[in-house]
């Protein structure tokens, strides 16, 4: 009787029961991240994502953009962009220890889970106050994951990134510290806050092979705990390769931290805040902090070459947004992704992540009127340069331009696929209550 069933039969009835035990959860747990690398592979082999370039159209503005008050999604926490009094003081001029090694971190990894440097960072410096949370109370929150997925830790696998601000806005709202960011900081400024008890969350790039062999530029959030200046080099609890009490030197992590506009996150107690203030000096305004930033990128611009000298430029497009300056802050990024499609292609890849990480162009493109640019942008972005589209910052700039447009079908598919992606995303939910209300 088994004789007579025809083959292909049998082949369909053996292809139906691999994915019903391909899908059972312990079974799919431990297979997905298989597939989906294999699927990635496949996908960058034929489509190289460092091969990927934006050719910005930088057309004359349609209009200029009326700026609704909403929920934002900026390189850095700017929900206040009124300019703060100016401060006059600086770093307290008495002289720092030569080595300092904060007491009192406990270590946090981010292994077993996907894209948790920032979850698990973030853990490390609140608990250092004494908060009681865990990486995953944290992820709940910032990285909640895609619902309709039911494994925890294969729910937050398609988010890539958390901003800086998602992480300040942790701490504010959802514990009983406090805590800021800040552009253009330095290596003298960190050694003065980690002297003073402030341990600092920092976002850096770095340069690891990849399955081809080629070295890729990433993203990584790094705490900064401790510096030896004999040594020359801060003390970091890396959660990722370099374990704990990592040292590296200031140069290279000067390198690594320029990619980022040498941003920085302090969470503190509310009762020190005063002194936190007096640690930071100039670095309590936060529009000083931004135009320090472009003073920086700007000078380093000329002094610099490849993806580093891409970085700068880049840097100076971001400051400028900070500033609300975003005509200028377009012809910013016209110039740094001109310099990015002339970059070579040798033992080093492109930086092709950075609009996972970096969402200053589009803010610059769309508040200049350039809305096709946005939606260039973010297209390059999502079908190019990442193996799902799954950037909900991406997603939420595309459907604000569609909407500009009048695509409005477009519009509330991207937004949409935003809070599907994370339902926390409070930008996204802000815009389709917005839009559904007129």
């Amino acid at each position: 009787m088994l004789k007579k069933i025809p083959r292909p039969l049998w082949i369909l009835v053996g292809i139906v029961a691999l994915i019903i035990i391909y899908n059972l959860p312990p079974v799919h747990s431990r297979l997905s991240w298989r597939v989906d690398d294999m699927k990635t592979r496949i996908k960058y082999y034929f489509n190289p994502p460092d091969e990927a370039i934006f050719q910005p159209a930088a057309p004359a503005p349609t209009r200029l953009v009326e700026i609704t008050p909403s929920p934002t999604i900026a390189p850095t926490q700017e929900k206040n962009n009124t300019p703060a009094p100016s401060i006059t003081p600086t770093i307290a001029p008495t002289a720092l220890p030569e080595k300092v090694d904060l007491e009192g971190v406990v270590y946090v990894d981010q292994h077993n889970r996907w894209n948790y440097c920032g979850p698990a960072n973030l853990t490390m410096a609140l608990n250092f106050w004494g908060w009681e949370g865990d990486r995953d109370d944290i992820a709940k929150v910032i990285k909640p994951g895609v619902a309709e997925i039911n494994d925890f830790i294969q729910r937050s696998k398609p988010d890539k990134n958390v901003m800086p601000y998602e992480m300040v806005d942790f701490v504010n709202e959802q514990t009983q510290f406090q805590a800021l960011s800040r552009l253009g900081g330095d290596i003298d400024l960190l050694k003065a806050l980690i002297a003073e008890g402030f341990p600092v969350l920092v976002e850096k790039g770095y340069y690891e092979a990849d399955y081809t062999g080629k070295v890729a530029w990433l993203g990584h959030y790094q705490f900064v705990t401790g510096y030896d200046d004999a040594e020359s080099a801060f003390i970091v609890q890396d959660t990722y390769n370099d374990g704990p009490d990592f040292h590296i030197d200031y140069d290279h992590f000067k390198e690594g931290w320029r990619s980022f506009n040498n941003i920085f996150m302090v969470a503190y107690p509310p009762e020190r805040e005063e002194e936190l203030k007096r640690t930071l000096g100039l670095w309590q305004d936060e529009v000083w902090a931004r135009q320090h930033a472009l003073e920086i990128a700007e000078k380093e611009e000329s002094q610099l070459e490849g993806n580093d000298q891409f970085f700068a430029i880049f840097n100076q497009g971001t400051s400028l947004v900070t500033l609300q300056r975003y005509g200028e802050a377009g012809t910013a990024y016209d110039k740094a992704f001109g310099l990015y499609a002339e970059l070579g292609q040798d033992e080093t890849q492109r930086p092709y992540r950075i609009m996972w990480y970096q969402t200053g162009p589009y803010f610059a493109y769309y508040h200049s009127g350039r809305y096709q640019d946005v939606i260039n942008l973010a297209n390059n972005t999502l079908n190019e340069t990442i193996s799902e589209p799954t950037l909900e910052e991406s997603l939420f700039w595309r459907a604000r331009a569609e909407y500009a447009l009048g695509n409005y079908d477009a519009a509330f598919a991207d937004m949409y696929e935003t809070v599907r992606l994370n339902p926390n995303f409070s930008p996204g939910i802000f815009y389709l209550e917005l839009w559904n209300a007129e």
